[in-house]
């Protein structure tokens, strides 16, 4: 019997029953919102506590508070207006074969989204697992956790800082616990994530006891030369941030009452600042903190060192001109673009892409190869005929997830044919990284040449 979109699908976890439904593509169920862990405002998330009855998970979750994004003008349109935020964003999407049953132990991939540490969410359609799952008979989990000033402020007194790779930890031990309940084996996890996403990744494979909670790693477009946060970068942080609550709150402002859309007046604010006369510091305001927990013995000025000894066998990569995004989505930068300095704009974003991303992917792959761990490499180097961008930053993200209706109106993608172009690559990176994640033989997935070759 042909299963419906939407119909009910009841699971029992160690923690409770949930219930789901069977995704758009039937082959799919999905579990929605799942909380799996709770914390109040500055504080570490404590883990989500057993509860009775059935819990309904059929409703995508709201977004951690965060500020509007310039990413549609390189991604298109998404839905996070309609999403709403939430302080209350410890939560994962769990998707699964639907028959899929406890004790099949199929290997699971972790999403981490990106978005500079600041935006992003783990329910957006961008991001939707199904086609993974359906094709490499996997359980995905995605998940989201603190952005901002909620989950990177360093602030001794205040927010212990770090407080998303604490969320990303306490998820991965949800996901240690509770993933054979939905068919997966917790002893065969990868971790998978682009951005912000890769960076924490990294960050992770950085704790030796967090090791233990994942087995493999893909990291896509990893800000890596931007390293790590220090305590004084963080301490000049969080200065600007209380400048900003009193120019927004007044003198008496106490960032753990006041208001959401406060604290992000002052996130704005503290990030403009931070950036400079330009926006030239392009280091993020709010970011991982070296020598902070869980982050303790990392250095700031070699920050990768442990990531590259942690022995998880690894795909690193970027794309080939990471950086034309971020001058798209920056004002200035897009008109010196557009203007009789664009020659210069255009050196200046191969040099970023090579210092942030393509340089420090390459030598973490280097020394995790020396100390003997397995690592693919890759170049994603397609790019569409009209799209003015090159292989820009994100780009292959359509090519993962293989969500028509979520990114064809990208303009990273103009004039390219999603069934033409798109599709053929889309479907040679996801048995590569699938091949990867399953443990199967890489050869056999081939891979992609058109991920090595430009258009």
């Amino acid at each position: 019997m042909t299963p419906t979109a939407g119909e009910p699908v009841v699971v029992d976890t160690p923690s409770g029953a949930v219930r789901g439904r069977v995704h758009a593509d039937g082959d799919v169920v999905e579990f929605l919102g799942l909380r799996y862990a709770r914390a109040e405002r500055f504080a570490p998330p404590d883990p989500e506590p057993p509860w009775p009855g059935v819990r309904d998970a059929r409703a995508p979750a709201p977004q951690c508070p965060q500020l509007a994004s310039r990413m549609d003008e390189v991604a298109g349109p998404s839905e996070a207006e309609e999403l709403g935020q939430d302080e209350d964003c410890l939560t994962a999407t769990v998707r699964a074969p639907r028959d899929a049953a406890p004790g099949d132990r199929l290997p699971v991939l972790v999403w981490i989204h990106g978005g500079a540490y600041v935006i992003g969410a783990p329910s957006l359609a961008w991001y939707d697992t199904a086609r993974l799952v359906r094709e490499g008979r996997v359980v995905t989990v995605s998940v989201g956790y603190r952005l901002g000033i909620l989950g990177w402020l360093r602030a001794p007194g205040l927010s212990p800082g770090n407080l998303g790779l604490l969320d990303l930890a306490a998820a991965l031990r949800w996901i240690r616990d509770h993933v054979a309940a939905f068919g997966g084996d917790a002893a065969a996890v990868t971790l998978m994530g682009e951005s912000a996403g890769a960076h924490a990744i990294a960050c992770l494979m950085s704790v030796p006891g967090y090791r233990p909670l994942f087995s493999r790693v893909i990291l896509q477009s990893g800000q890596l030369g931007l390293g790590l946060g220090t305590e004084r970068s963080a301490a000049r942080v969080a200065g600007f941030v209380d400048d900003a609550l009193r120019e927004c709150a007044g003198p008496d402002a106490d960032p753990r009452t006041v208001d959401v859309g406060t604290l992000l007046r002052a996130q704005k604010r503290t990030m403009v600042r931070h950036a400079g006369p330009g926006g030239v510091n392009s280091a993020p305001a709010f970011a991982p903190v070296a020598g902070v927990a869980p982050l303790v013995g990392v250095p700031a000025g070699d920050p990768w060192v442990a990531a590259a000894h942690s022995g998880h066998p690894m795909i690193v990569g970027a794309t080939a001109d990471e950086a034309n995004t971020f001058i798209r989505i920056a004002p200035s930068l897009r008109r010196l673009g557009e203007g009789p300095l664009a020659r210069l704009v255009a050196l200046g974003s191969r040099v970023a892409t090579r210092r942030v991303f393509t340089a420090p992917a390459d030598r973490l792959a280097t020394r995790a190869a020396a100390a003997g761990t397995t690592v693919s490499t890759y170049r994603f180097a397609w790019h569409a005929p009209e799209g003015g961008l090159g292989a820009c930053h994100a780009i292959d993200l359509p090519f993962v997830f293989g969500n028509r209706a979520a990114w064809e109106r990208a303009p990273m993608l103009a004039g390219a044919s999603w069934d033409d172009d798109v599709e053929p690559v889309s479907r040679a990176l996801r048995r590569w990284w699938l091949a990867f994640a399953t443990n199967t033989d890489p050869v056999a997935a081939q891979t992609p040449s058109a991920t090595s070759a430009s258009r």
